[in-house]
């Protein structure tokens, strides 16, 4: 695709990912722009592919808005900016911001919300009809203890703008969880409680065009996220097939939940929970392509790249609309874990249907593809046990996302 105006792209980068968006916006044709970190200088972006980089002090990885808004309106004096994406759920509510204040399209502050905001997704979900966790806001101390009074323990005690499992935490009594919540003072109303469920959970991976769904695939992890993160496991996820019951009703509900989100376009990670009772419950959901290399996962299963696709998402025009490359309907799954060892040696997990292998240092993963979902399940349960003989070690939850 090469449009015939250029586009300007400022992608917003405060931690390390989005590089093959970068890529394939400059292989549009784009003026590709990068704002990031001052912390990120040296990180391994894609500079044959970026016109630009500008730099954003950091403390404590924070920005402060004030000034980052006055530099990019800096910048806008003297380039016209077309689109302004964010690459990663911390730089969502950023982008609108910019958005906002320069009027460029896209999604501005309101909607940026119900991407970021826990406690506003779970109440425009509920709004919606959409089945959640009950959960209480950290706000009014009468209304929550109304809340635990009729909702037994355990509670999971979420941060409303954290990213995955960063921060939460799980709280078998009401007293822990009020020790938890007078530890945080002031910053209690930035956290919502809701009841903990036992189930599965799932997640759905769309894209998004004029508020119309294009593209959707559903997965199911082997270990809730939160369990990888709190008591340590590998992590893994697999694609389902599309004439699976669990499937199909994770794209109904998903499709409920961008369509009452105000989804125009863009892609979108969702996680849902089905529930010993078989009710399948919304999580959450976010305005970005997924983390944790979930993305080489379903690069593997359909042939296209996620971030490629958004890119090419973002820089359509009317001249060149945007088109859904052919599916192919492959299976796929991915596992993860630290290691105790610097650099595991993967050349054992030598299956034809391994198709990719992390290289990072104290970390072991791999991707799996197959055209049978049979040999997936098969391959993921033994390469899982392994995993924990030759590899696993865990460390202790993060409070925070890391670099």
């Amino acid at each position: 695709m090469n449009p015939a105006s250029p586009l300007t792209v400022l992608c917003i980068a405060s931690y390390e990912k989005g590089q093959e968006f970068m890529r394939q916006c400059k292989r549009n044709g784009c003026r590709t722009i990068l704002l990031t970190s001052q912390s990120l200088q040296h990180a391994d972006w894609p500079r044959e592919s970026l016109d630009e980089i500008y730099l954003i002090p950091d403390k404590d990885k924070e920005w402060d808005m004030n000034s980052a808004i006055n530099g990019v309106s800096y910048l806008a004096r003297t380039i016209q900016f077309d689109r302004i994406v964010p690459l990663d759920d911390f730089d969502v509510e950023k982008a609108a911001a910019f958005r906002e204040h320069l009027r460029v399209p896209g999604m501005g502050d309101t909607t940026a919300r119900y991407f970021r905001d826990k406690l506003a997704m779970r109440m425009r979900a509920k709004e919606a009809g959409i089945p959640v966790p009950r959960f209480c806001g950290v706000i009014n101390h009468d209304r929550l203890n109304q809340f635990l009074q009729s909702v037994p323990p355990p509670y999971v005690l979420k941060p409303r703008s954290s990213a995955g499992a960063i921060g939460i935490k799980k709280c078998q009594s009401t007293e822990e969880l009020w020790n938890l919540l007078n530890a945080l003072g002031d910053k209690q109303s930035f956290y919502l409680v809701e009841e903990f469920i036992v189930g599965d959970i799932l997640h759905a991976d769309t894209i998004t065009e004029n508020s119309k769904l294009l593209f959707s695939i559903t997965s199911r992890y082997g270990s809730p996220p939160m369990e990888v993160a709190h008591e340590g496991r590998v992590f893994s996820t697999r694609t389902l097939p599309s004439n699976d019951a669990a499937s199909k009703a994770v794209k109904e509900l998903n499709k409920s939940v961008l369509k009452a989100f105000g989804m125009v376009r863009g892609v979108s990670h969702s996680e849902f929970i089905q529930g010993e009772d078989d009710t399948l419950y919304f999580l959450e959901t976010s305005a970005r392509v997924a983390g944790a290399h979930i993305a080489e996962m379903l690069e593997a299963a359909t042939g296209f790249n996620l971030w490629a696709e958004w890119a090419n998402l973002e820089t359509a025009t009317e001249q060149n609309p945007y088109v859904v490359p052919q599916v192919r309907k492959d299976y796929a799954g991915m596992l993860t874990c630290l290691a105790h060892i610097k650099k595991p040696d993967l050349r054992s997990y030598d299956a034809p249907e391994v198709t990719w292998k992390l290289k990072r240092a104290h970390h072991a993963g791999i991707v799996l593809r197959s055209p049978k979902y049979d040999r997936i399940t098969e391959l993921m349960e033994q390469y899982t046990r392994r995993f924990y003989d030759e590899f696993f070690t865990s460390l202790p939850p993060r409070e925070t996302a890391a670099y």
